[in-house]
């Protein structure tokens, strides 16, 4: 039985979407900016509540950005909605220049990323939005792994100071930790302690990662499973100390193996402490239309896709 059994059903976008009412009603200067999805990114509630902080921009990313941009200046905290691929790939010249070389506190919240999109095919799940958006200077990047730890993400950034990008997604999820479990950005949570292999996962694939340690506990295997929920800044000495531990890792992203949180990973191992590392992400490819179990079953994303690479993970040491 897992030490994280399954509490609900939810999509974190609605976790997202909680936490920005809770925001609105704590902090006046909290403000919503929208590219005519309210209801995808289930920003409605605050438009309701907080009518005059919210702004429908329609579909203009691109002004929704410099918008949010220039109301910082003012003291506001904006968070701009919309899907992943339309905050970044779509905008990311408007990202790049007003928000990241500006140093604007811009809160970029993305829904529908990933794979788990589903139906609507390979022009809307970015599978590099990671990538991207850690390169920028000075960007946190973060990837909550169910509702409950999106909702607290969706708070703690509104008091980091500096440009977040919150990356979360469409389908309901399992959500199996607990709704006051400290979330702090840059520390990642051990959620399972092991000594064999070290499984490091990020949003989604965090609950396939738990699913695959007790399938590898079954055959005598202790896994060590990490949410690393905040790919940047990377909490390195997590991964020193597990690794060090166990003696090998596996990645587990809803991502291109290119630019995510393996790519982030793999520098830490390569400067600090070199060992065996396994990818499971989508292999230099993009996506196709599907539900999201049949594309992560075919891209290689499920809990027996981790399994296998931590049995070739622990070969190598």
């Amino acid at each position: 039985m897992s030490a994280y059994p399954v509490l609900d059903q939810k999509d974190t976008r609605s976790g997202f979407g909680a936490g920005l009412l809770e925001l609105g009603r704590d902090n006046p200067n909290v403000v919503a900016l929208c590219a005519d999805l309210t209801g995808s990114l289930k920003m409605d509630g605050f438009q309701k509540a907080y009518p005059d902080r919210f702004i429908q921009v329609g579909i203009a990313e691109a002004n929704m950005m410099g918008i949010a941009a220039g109301l910082t200046i003012g003291g506001k905290i904006p968070f701009t909605g919309t899907f992943a691929n339309f905050s970044t790939g779509r905008v990311y010249d408007q990202v790049r220049q007003s928000i990241a070389y500006a140093g604007k506190n811009v809160k970029i919240c993305a829904s529908h990323a990933g794979l788990t999109l589903g139906e609507d095919g390979a022009t809307h799940q970015i599978l590099e939005d990671i990538g991207l958006m850690r390169m920028l200077p000075g960007m946190t990047v973060i990837v909550p792994a169910d509702y409950n730890q999106t909702r607290l993400a969706t708070i703690a950034i509104a008091s980091h100071d500096g440009p977040c990008y919150l990356r979360f997604g469409r389908p309901k999820w399992p959500v199996f930790l607990p709704n006051d479990l400290p979330f702090r950005i840059g520390q990642a949570q051990i959620l399972q302690q092991g000594n064999d292999v070290t499984l490091i996962a990020c949003g989604h694939l965090v609950w396939h990662a738990l699913l695959a340690a007790e399938e590898l506990s079954r055959a005598g295997v202790k896994a060590e499973v990490i949410n690393m929920h905040t790919i940047k800044p990377l909490d390195a000495d997590a991964v020193i100390a597990s690794a060090s531990k166990t003696g090998c890792v596996v990645t587990c992203e809803e991502h291109n193996r290119h630019g995510g949180l393996g790519d982030a990973l793999a520098q830490v191992l390569e400067l600090r402490m070199p060992a065996p590392q396994e990818f499971v992400a989508v292999n230099d490819t993009f996506g196709e239309s599907g539900t999201p179990d049949q594309l992560l079953a075919k891209y290689g994303l499920g809990p027996s896709d981790i399994v296998a690479a931590a049995k070739r993970a622990m070969s190598r040491k």
